[in-house]
């Protein structure tokens, strides 16, 4: 048998040529395999950046870099919406919610008037102090607390729509600390990075929404004689979340030595993180001396204390009762809390925000030549089943579905439909909605 130095093999790998497809040979008795050959295609074709189809060579010019760190185009001027401008927006599409939104109105409007000073060059007149042209305003992260289907989302959501910047959602609890099974949190960046459209510029003035952001919360007394994911994740997020230059793999997934990253600067992003902390309004109301009951606190005489209330009792030693470690809460000095919907505000939801549900089935019965209305006490009946799910908004539109769903099947079988009534025996399920044909027999 021939000893392993006397096989022909692979110089790069070490693999006989009977364990590869091609072995090509070169001077001196060096080989390469097809495998090999393949590798190092990918690897050249990755740091000269991805070439069209039959691009000549000399177009390739420039140092190797990732193709998202170039934009094409130069990067959109900073808009500055006013508060009552951005409260207005808000309105349109979230109802109730005053104080939170009036919160996020104004923290908006300060972070992006603190990145046209730091991007732009803008500073105010000298008559107002010379000792402020050195000043550096310093980033404010926004914390939102309610239960689900409040309208954290939403909220985020339609601030980056009026803002005209690029948004992103991301869920913590799919974030795991490095060393172990999940994605990095730099993985909340690559979102954002592909919102933009891989324009890094305009990626570090966007919007990045955590969700379930409660859940990294430390759980029990002694969490710290056991490991706990979570506080690995919330340490993870803190040098994210003030500001670094964090490298992002732009494939996603884990990181690993030889990967080419992009280099994205989180200094300018904003940052909201949303959570429901359920049980948390039972540490504020221990704390002031008073009973709670469900999202409220109520006094000892029985009356109930407002989110916007319970807001103003909310102090950093309730979030790290909860769980949250003190590096990670002062990183979000800006906190807010959302109240849960009422049936009177859901009833509103479905008809006067922009995008209502009832406007959106209206508007697929519309293309079908069809109306559809809604009796009031229907609309009621919708909202008092949405409050015994306890899933605030987001239980409204999976109602209307399966309430709607024999309508919609059957609606193209009757062509000479004019109208369809929704009433409340329909929500109960006691009777089909009323088919009125053109004839109004």
């Amino acid at each position: 048998m021939a000893k392993p130095s006397d096989t022909p093999h692979c110089s790069f790998c070490g693999k006989p040529n009977n364990l590869v497809g091609k072995l090509i040979a070169g001077p001196d008795g060096v080989n390469i395999c097809d495998e090999c050959v393949a590798i190092c295609d990918q690897l050249i074709s990755r740091d000269k950046g991805a070439a069209k189809p039959g691009a000549p060579a000399a177009k390739k010019t420039g140092p190797a870099e990732a193709p998202a760190a170039a934009p094409a185009e130069p990067p959109k001027p900073i808009r500055l919406i006013p508060p009552g401008e951005i409260m207005r927006t808000l309105d349109d599409f979230v109802i109730g919610q005053e104080q939170a939104k009036k919160v996020l109105s104004v923290a908006v409007y300060n972070h992006y008037k603190r990145l046209k000073g730091r991007l732009e060059g803008v500073q105010p007149a000298p008559e107002f102090g010379e000792d402020l042209a050195p000043v550096e305003v310093e980033k404010s992260n926004i914390l939102l607390i309610g239960p689900t289907g409040s309208g954290k989302t939403l909220l985020a959501r339609t601030l980056a729509r009026t803002l005209d910047v690029p948004f992103a959602i991301a869920d913590a609890t799919t974030v795991t600390e490095a060393g172990y099974v999940g994605e990095d949190v730099e993985t909340i960046v690559l979102r954002l990075l592909q919102a933009a459209g891989g324009d890094v510029k305009r990626c570090e003035t966007g919007i990045i929404y955590i969700d379930e952001i409660d859940k990294l919360a430390l759980k029990g007394d002694s969490a710290h004689l056991s490991r706990n994911l979570g506080h690995g994740v919330q340490h993870a997020l803190l040098k994210i979340l003030e500001g670094t230059l964090c490298n992002v793999p732009p494939q996603g997934g884990r990181k690993h030595p030889e990967q080419q990253y992009i280099q994205v600067d989180t200094s300018n992003i904003l940052f909201i993180c949303g959570g429901a902390f359920s049980g948390i309004e039972k540490t504020v109301g221990s704390r002031i001396n008073n009973k709670f009951v469900g999202f409220d606190i109520a006094t000892e005489t029985g009356d109930h204390l407002s989110a916007e209330q319970i807001m103003a009792n909310l102090q950093p030693e309730d979030l790290f009762q909860f769980g949250l470690i003190p590096e990670f809460v002062g990183r979000l000095p800006i906190a807010s809390v959302l109240g849960e919907l009422r049936q009177e505000d859901l009833e509103r939801v479905l008809v006067e925000t922009k995008n209502a549900l009832t406007k959106q089935y209206r508007k697929l019965f519309a293309m079908e030549n069809v109306r559809l209305t809604f009796e009031h006490e229907a609309l009621s009946a919708i909202a008092k089943k949405a409050l015994e799910l306890k899933t605030g908004a987001r239980g409204l539109r999976s109602i209307m579905e399966k309430m709607m769903l024999e309508t919609m099947y059957d609606l193209p079988n009757h062509p000479g439909t004019a109208e369809v009534v929704i009433t409340a025996a329909c929500v109960e399920g006691r009777e089909p909605p009323r088919l009125i044909p053109a004839d109004g027999k």
